[in-house]
């Protein structure tokens, strides 16, 4: 854990319920501009974006930390237990004689460029475990999309979060891999990628 360094003027408040519902097309919004980068690529849409956001305002497990600058949402972690979320990725959990019921699962964390390196990744992960504690969890988990190392839209200067994430406790789960779909910036349709799970227990 390191000290906090989150300045006095950003905000940082774990929603649910009404307050979630309320700050979802922000969320949206970040997810299409962050999740545009490296390593994901992904061509979003704002219908797609609500439609699939849906299942954090119906969910009343959902959690949404958001981090605000003057009001605007400059980053979003979502998490929900791993039963209510997508097949796809509670599938390869069967595996691991690990209850569902047992983990949360940690969906995004998507913050602007220029709000990194503030201590904001660790308060998100900060009120993630607590709400899996909260909801006695004893694990919990989230997945990285996995691209070739000679992929041709990788930036020269790309950075692994890898480093962030062993520090926090958290280790890839050897073999548990997800696969989902969607559309790559320059694509004209889906493609299906490979996410590597990680988790930690608390």
């Amino acid at each position: 854990m390191t000290p906090d360094q989150i300045p006095d003027h950003i905000e940082v408040r774990a929603l649910t319920g009404p307050a979630l519902e309320a700050a979802l097309d922000g969320v949206a919004a970040l997810r299409i501009a962050v999740f545009r980068d490296w390593p994901y690529l992904y061509d979003g849409n704002l219908d797609y974006e609500r439609a699939y956001l849906k299942t954090y305002r119906d969910n009343p497990g959902a959690l949404l930390v958001g981090a605000f600058h003057a009001g605007r949402l400059v980053g979003a972690s979502t998490s929900t237990l791993m039963e209510d979320h997508a097949e796809a990725f509670s599938t390869p959990f069967r595996a691991l004689n690990l209850p569902l019921e047992n983990i949360l699962y940690g969906a995004e964390s998507v913050l602007l460029p220029e709000y990194r390196g503030i201590g904001l990744g660790h308060r998100f992960i900060d009120l993630r475990e607590d709400h899996a504690r909260a909801h006695h969890r004893s694990h919990v988990a989230f997945c990285s999309v996995q691209r070739p190392e000679s992929h041709p839209a990788k930036p020269e200067n790309a950075r692994s979060n890898d480093a962030f994430w062993l520090g926090r406790g958290y280790a890839p789960l050897p073999g548990v891999i997800a696969e989902f779909a969607w559309k790559d910036v320059g694509d004209t349709s889906d493609s299906t990628k490979p996410l590597q799970f990680w988790m930690r227990k608390l």
